[in-house]
Order: structure tokens, then C-alpha cells, then sequence
């Protein structure tokens, strides 16, 4: 009823609204709802993400349908690629709507580390391995963990590539198995960035477009390359659906699909060098 992806398309800069809006929605009914509840109080940072996928699996269903149906009309690869452009624009807008959403509630909310307690934990597992425990009391929440000691430059690219890749695969699995189920882990991405925002901002508006720029320098192609895979694999999941296997239009879709993947693994890869070879030298 907001938006559908063929308005998005010529208005792609409306869905960072929509997805401000639903990440809002979200935070609303878990902060309102289920916060005082001894039981769900717990998972409020689960809840947060799941709400966020309740709202946007019909506009991602209905969008990765509208592209499958572009494999068929004949493009070449520059002009296929350019039309999938198209949709990757407008699901980075709602994923950046979800970031800004959830970075200025985190802040905003003077309870905010407690609904983002999962996604404080996982950010204290990547950036402050060694010291996890007094990383978690610092924020408000109580927890154990295992951690790794500390890595190089080197071992930091690979570490970083091979835990995006991990979630690339988990992403293309997602898509393929449930077609837009893979706003979940996209969503999911987004509220652990929020958190990270919060974190780097020190609970302050003021300084949260310096955490926007800090994370978006390298979260740009890497959350391009998560929107990538998730494109192929809804794909090809719709595709199954509409097809059968064995006909010459689903092997068309499937090679477009495999080159959308090979893009997204260049994407992270791209992604890991910026985040370790260019983020620091400005943040």
C-alpha cells in the first residue's frame, strides 16, 4: 500500500523512508509490548528484526518477482544488469532507512542497549574479542561467550571476507528456500550496524552522521553484495515456482543468477580491503 517496485524504481530515495518507518514500527511494539514481559524482554533485539521482516516480505516478494520477470524480456548482460541496478538501489535505500531508524532510537531511548541486546553482544564479539565480558557490562548487559585472540591486518581481510562470505551463503540460502526470507538476515545486519552506530556515537545525535560515515564507507558494497546474492537467489526461487527446471527459460534465469552471484562475492571482497585498509586511516 506504501510502495510497490515499480514506483520504487523511479522514486528509489522513498524507500529509506518506508524502511525508517517500518524499522520504527518495530521498535514501537517491542519497546511497548513485549519490553515488561519477563520472558520475551530477553529477545527484544530478535523481536525488533522480526517485526522489520513482517513488514517488508510482501515488497520484497512482489520485487524479486518483477526482476525474474526481466530475465525473460530478452536483455544482454549489460542492460539485465543495469535493470537489476534498479532494485538494488531501492533495497539499499530501505536497508539505510533501517539503520538511521535504528542508530536514532538506539540513541533516543534511554533503555536502547537493552533492545538491542543481541546485537550489542555480536558487536563486542567482533570488535572487542579480548576483552567480551567488560565490552557487554559496559553497554548494560550481562553475558559469556567465547572469544579469538588478536589478529593482523592480514588475518583481519581474511576473517572479515570468510565471515561475509558466511553470511552471503546464509543469505542465497535464505532467498532460495524461503524467496524473500532474506530480508532476515539483511535486517538483521542492519540492527547490529545500529548498535554499532550507537555505540560509536556515544549515545549522541550530534555525532551519529560521523557513525553513519564510519560504517557506510565499507558497508556500502558490502550490504550491496548481501542485496546482490539475495536478488539471485529469490530469483531463482520464483523461478522454480513459475518453471519448469528442465526449460530453456530457467537456465536463462539461472545463468543470470550465477553472474549475480560472482558479482557479490567481488563485492565482499572489496568491501573487506576498505574495512581494514581504508576505515581506519580516516575513523
Amino acid at each position: 500500500m506504501l510502495i510497490n517496485p515499480k514506483k520504487a524504481e523511479r522514486r528509489p530515495w522513498e524507500m529509506f523512508f518506508v524502511g525508517a518507518f517500518y524499522a520504527t514500527i518495530s521498535l514501537i511494539l517491542t519497546k511497548w509490548i513485549f519490553s515488561g514481559d519477563p520472558v520475551f524482554s530477553k529477545y527484544t533485539g530478535i523481536l525488533v528484526v522480526t517485526f522489520s521482516v513482517m513488514l517488508s516480505i510482501p515488497f520484497m516478494y512482489f520485487a524479486i518477482r518483477n526482476e525474474e520477470e526481466k530475465d525473460l524480456q530478452g536483455y544482454g548482460y549489460l542492460r539485465l544488469l543495469e535493470e537489476h541496478g534498479k532494485a538494488l538501489t531501492y533495497f539499499m535505500f530501505l536497508f539505510f532507512g533501517f539503520i538511521v531508524a535504528f542508530s536514532f532510537w538506539y540513541i533516543a531511548f534511554d533503555d536502547g542497549n537493552q533492545n538491542f541486546r543481541a546485537q550489542i553482544e555480536t558487536y563486542c564479539l567482533i570488535n572487542r574479542p579480548t576483552q567480551f565480558e567488560s565490552c557487554v557490562s559496559d553497554y548494560g548487559i550481562d553475558s559469556s561467550a567465547k572469544t579469538t585472540g588478536f589478529l593482523s591486518a592480514k588475518d583481519k581481510i581474511v576473517n572479515i571476507f570468510a565471515n561475509n562470505i558466511y553470511v552471503l551463503i546464509f543469505t542465497l540460502l535464505f532467498s532460495l528456500i524461503f524467496g524473500a526470507g532474506a530480508i532476515f538476515i539483511l535486517a538483521w545486519n542492519a540492527s547490529v550496524i545500529s548498535a554499532a552506530m550507537g555505540i560509536f556515537s556515544q549515545s549522541s545525535l550530534t555525532n551519529l552522521p560521523i557513525a553513519l560515515m564510519r560504517y557506510m564507507i565499507h558497508g556500502v558494497p558490502e550490504i550491496g553484495s548481501y542485496f546482490t546474492g539475495a536478488l539471485a537467489g529469490g530469483i531463482v526461487s520464483i523461478a522454480v515456482i513459475k518453471h519448469d527446471i528442465k526449460s530453456e527459460k530457467f537456465w536463462v534465469i539461472l545463468q543470470d543468477s550465477l553472474n549475480l552471484v560472482i558479482l557479490a562475492v567481488v563485492l565482499l571482497f572489496i568491501a573487506a580491503l576498505i574495512e581494514v585498509l581504508v576505515t581506519p586511516v580516516f575513523f
